[in-house]
């Protein structure tokens, strides 16, 4: 199961918009996307459902349950328990973020990537061992 990265939700928010707004980031999201390497949490895909069903210009019910098992049925998903909930309370007090992040990056521990995909957290900062990579910032 071990994955190189995990993609956090605005990732696939993006790689998922129509948006014309988002175009240049849809890209650079289908293009992560795209790779055999990554993985993601149960909470994840929860935070991209419930984002993705309220977007403007969202995408369907139905169309978000198939985009969803063909994610699950193609890449490592980590559901969160007890150990991952645990790890992240220990990442929120000791990196001072919230326990949503951390538990997004206890998670990404957990499937065994050493680097974060995403906009939400410090660029190229180390967590506990998982270091963010902001996929649209300029180099």
């Amino acid at each position: 199961m071990p994955v190189d990265y995990c993609l956090d939700t605005n990732v696939l928010l993006y790689g998922f918009s129509s948006a014309a707004r988002d175009k240049a980031k849809a890209q650079v999201a289908r293009e992560w996307i795209r790779r055999d390497d990554w993985g993601v949490t149960v909470q994840i895909l929860q935070e991209f459902y419930v984002n993705a069903v309220r977007a403007p210009g969202r995408l369907g019910h139905a169309d978000l349950i198939a985009m969803i098992e063909e994610i699950a049925g193609s890449r490592p998903v980590v559901a969160i328990d007890m150990p991952i909930m645990r790890h992240a309370l220990q990442l929120k007090s000791r990196y001072g973020i919230t326990y949503w992040d951390a538990a997004v990056l206890a998670g990404a521990h957990r499937l065994g990537a050493s680097i974060l995909v995403s906009e939400d957290l410090a660029h190229r900062q180390d967590y506990g061992g998982v270091r963010v990579l902001n996929p649209f910032a300029t180099a």
